[in-house]
């Protein structure tokens, strides 16, 4: 299933019309009737309090989970067992986790950034799985992915923390993500 497909099951088991699930992002009930009708997506920015509202990870909201894994790292692919400590410079985000997935492509304006970073919180889940923590912003696929590349690196050389090193700092301009 897709996005549309899943937020329209996910909004149903949580019991809520789409006026409620409007109201509580904000937006208009036609706005939350169009992405269930698959004619648009929410801002990154309603996607994540989607995404932690209703106790679901991004993968499963986005109908990505059980896609290749070329924008994931799970200890499992690559012969690593133990957890690590991200740091978040420019968010302001610890995480101890052994799981970080890339977001897809985001369609924002010149300066806003086109990837996220997300990693798994074990500590925190639904019937879903494990709730995906957001990390960080990337300006490109290149910088997303020599991060993971870092990470799972960091990983198998048994390293107890990483700081990311490829984000870059945003701020919110007028309900979008805009890089500083």
């Amino acid at each position: 299933m897709g996005f549309a497909e899943n937020l329209q099951a996910i909004r149903k088991d949580n019991h809520l019309s789409q006026e409620e699930l409007a109201e509580m992002l904000g937006v208009s009930r036609q706005a939350v009737s169009k992405w269930e009708q698959g004619n648009g997506y929410p801002e990154v920015e309603k996607l994540l309090v989607l995404s932690e509202r209703l106790g679901v990870s991004l993968d499963h909201l986005m109908g990505t989970g059980d896609t290749a894994d070329s924008n994931a790292c799970d200890p499992a692919d690559a012969d690593v067992k133990d957890t690590i400590r991200i740091v978040s410079p420019h968010e302001g985000v610890t995480l101890v986790t052994s799981r970080v997935m890339r977001s897809q492509q985001f369609w924002g304006g010149k300066n806003s950034p086109k990837y996220a970073l997300f990693a798994a919180d074990p500590d925190q889940g639904s019937a879903w799985g494990a709730q995906n923590i957001f990390l960080a912003w990337y300006r490109d696929l290149d910088d997303v992915t020599r991060e993971i590349d870092e990470i799972v690196k960091a990983l198998a050389e048994g390293r107890s923390a990483y700081t990311l090193q490829y984000s870059v700092k945003c701020k919110q301009n007028l309900l979008r993500t805009i890089e500083e």
